[in-house]
């Protein structure tokens, strides 16, 4: 198979099922984003940081790409002329919600109680997941913009949601595990 088919020099890219659209179609910068998303998770998981959480960025890593092919299916491309689902992969679900869910609470129950808002920074590890948490909220902002003109699956949006809330506590967790200060933000007064 070679890597390049041609079949986008003019501009449009083919969703799952075959529709085609322009590359700046809102489905494909959602997806897109997300896949921008899962290299920067790439780039935390090859850092100097513990197994077990290298193990957790792996599994959302992997999710990732099941989010984008979900993203990547149109509403009307779901289900075959059979009723038979066209993506046969195990989809984002409560289960990958409650994974998050209970990865940022055992590292947020060994963190000291935040009091401030935290600068992004101090570390390399830090700074790139504070960088993919950024990249998370715009594919969210991007996936509620298509909710909003054609429905999807709403555990995408509640995913994206809490998958920032994770890479935020992991910054917090590689911060204390690296013995890296955290940088308050505090307001100056005039």
């Amino acid at each position: 198979m070679k890597i390049y088919t041609k079949t986008g020099d003019a501009g449009t890219t083919a969703l799952f099922g075959g529709t085609r659209v322009k590359k700046y179609n809102l489905r494909i910068d959602s997806y897109g984003t997300v896949d921008e998303l899962n290299a920067y998770i790439g780039l935390i998981k090859d850092q100097e940081i513990d197994l077990e959480t290298k193990n957790s960025l792996l599994k959302i890593q992997n999710e990732l790409f099941t989010l984008g092919a979900m993203l990547a299916t149109p509403p009307e491309k779901e289900t075959l002329k059979s009723g038979k689902e066209r993506l046969n992969i195990p989809k984002i679900d409560e289960n990958s919600i409650l994974f998050l869910e209970t990865e940022i609470d055992k590292m947020d129950a060994e963190l000291p109680q935040m009091t401030h808002f935290i600068l992004p920074g101090g570390h390399q590890a830090v700074s790139f997941c504070h960088v993919a948490r950024c990249v998370c909220r715009r594919a969210e902002r991007l996936s509620v913009e298509l909710n909003d003109q054609e429905t999807i699956n709403n555990d995408i949006l509640k995913y994206l949601n809490r998958l920032s809330d994770y890479l935020f506590v992991l910054a917090r967790k590689l911060s204390k595990d690296l013995q890296i200060e955290e940088f308050k933000w505090i307001p100056e007064k005039n």
